[in-house]
């Protein structure tokens, strides 16, 4: 069976943003830059440094993935979102925590009719998160 990874596009900062995904979940980080890539040489200077791709494994099926867009990406209207489903009410707590420290909480953690814990954060990456547990 497939599996989906959400692939989240950034405009030059995404290894901070992983750095800091990897400090919410753990998991070992894997990150390939612009300048690293054969044909690197047409890349321009600026943008070497910048991550081509990078993969953080949330659980043995599935990885947060991302990348650096040497174009500019509009943040405002967002036609995505990661949708994080935990194991526990505790794990919910400490991922929505994290993920809403300097960012906004668009929907306070509690629970919901479709949830035992629900919440909706836009982190300070400008990255949606929906966090639940219990689901049913």
């Amino acid at each position: 069976m497939p599996s989906v990874n959400p692939c989240l596009v950034f405009n030059g900062n995404a290894e901070e943003s992983f750095h800091f995904y990897q400090s919410v979940f753990g998991g070992e980080l894997m990150l390939s830059r612009f300048g690293e890539m054969e044909g690197s040489e047409r890349v321009p200077d600026a943008v070497k440094t910048w991550i081509a791709y990078a993969s953080l494994p949330l659980t043995a099926e599935s990885a947060l993935t991302g990348m650096d867009s040497p174009e500019p990406v509009e943040t405002g209207n967002r036609a995505q979102m990661v949708n994080l489903v935990v194991d526990s009410a505790a794990e919910a707590e400490r991922v929505f925590e994290a993920l809403s420290t300097s960012g906004k909480v668009d929907i306070p953690l509690g629970k919901t009719q479709f949830a035992e814990s629900f919440a909706m954060v836009t982190d300070k990456y400008s990255v949606p998160w929906l966090i639940s547990f219990g689901m049913g």
